[in-house]
C-alpha cells in the first residue's frame, strides 16, 4: 500500500488559515483509483496520530472543505499523485 504521507509532503503542506488566495497552489492530491473521487489539500495540521486537511474535493458534489488523512487511509485502497502539480482553478 502506498504511504499518502512522507516529511517530504508535511513540508509542502501549507499551516491552516495560512492561505490567501483565490486560485491557491495544491500541495497534494489523493485520488480512488476506482471511482472518481478526489481529493486536493490546499492547507493542513497535524494534529495527535492524524492531520486535518483543508481541500477541494470531488465526489458526490464538488466542494470546499475539510477531511482527514485518517479517514483517507482507512478506505485502504487510496492513493497519491506522484506528479501533480496545479492551482485550484485547474482543478475545479
Amino acid at each position: 500500500m502506498m504511504k499518502l504521507m512522507t516529511k517530504e509532503i508535511e513540508k509542502k503542506i501549507p499551516p491552516m488559515d495560512s492561505v490567501d488566495s483565490d486560485n491557491p497552489k495544491i500541495a497534494v492530491k489523493f485520488f480512488d483509483p476506482f471511482s472518481s473521487w478526489t481529493w486536493y489539500v490546499i492547507e493542513g495540521e497535524k494534529q495527535e496520530n492524524d492531520w486535518l486537511f483543508f481541500g477541494y474535493v470531488k465526489g458526490f458534489e464538488n466542494e470546499l472543505g475539510y477531511f482527514r488523512l485518517n479517514e483517507l487511509q482507512s478506505v485502504g485502497r487510496i492513493e497519491r499523485d506522484l506528479y501533480f502539480e496545479g492551482n485550484l482553478k485547474d482543478v475545479k
